[in-house]
């Protein structure tokens, strides 16, 4: 990610925002997209609701986007990592190397 940083217009909902961000102008552009869609999804489920409390809504249900992808990127590290696990069971002893216990290091950690 290099600091230069872009300016970039945008629609969310009824209104238009001016995005200072060190991200492509792609990438914010469809990062607000997303936003404005959420927003709109819970604006025409039919309920009367005020803009500010669909917003919140809106991050409720952009949120839990997030856990649920967070949660199946655990899911397949566990996975993975009982693969590995497997795989170098199969092999000679003197070939099985550091990760013979089928550890897969990770520098995140993920709630």
């Amino acid at each position: 990610m290099n600091n230069k940083k872009t300016v970039v217009k945008v629609a969310i909902g009824s209104d238009e925002y001016t995005l200072r961000s060190d991200r492509p102008v792609e990438y914010t552009r469809a990062v607000a997209e997303h936003v404005d869609r959420a927003l709109k999804d819970v604006l025409s489920a039919g309920a009367m609701v005020e803009t500010h409390k669909a917003a919140i809504l809106a991050a409720l249900a952009i949120t839990d986007e997030l856990f649920q992808a967070r949660q199946s990127q655990r899911e397949m590290r566990e996975r993975l990592t009982a693969l590995a696990a497997e795989l170098s069971r199969l092999l000679p002893p003197a070939k099985r190397g550091p990760r013979a216990t089928g550890s897969i290091a990770s520098s995140e950690q993920i709630p």
